[in-house]
């Protein structure tokens, strides 16, 4: 049974991660030959203040552009 764990900064939509399931679902299916009710899906969605790279966090960085 595939288990596809997937971390996410949140901002999407509801039909944006449904999709990213779908997609992810069946690329496990092509890619190993799963049948779909075997594959498991979890997205955890954390806040821009928890999701960071080099140090910088994604709020941060948005709050540093010159657009926001």
């Amino acid at each position: 049974m595939p288990i596809i764990d997937v971390t996410l900064a949140q901002g999407r939509s509801d039909e944006q991660v449904r999709k990213l399931i779908h997609e992810l679902t069946h690329a496990a299916c092509r890619a190993i030959d799963a049948p779909p009710a075997s594959v498991r899906v979890i997205v955890h969605e954390v806040p821009a203040t928890h999701f960071a790279a080099a140090d910088v966090t994604i709020a941060e960085r948005a709050a540093a552009e010159p657009d926001a």
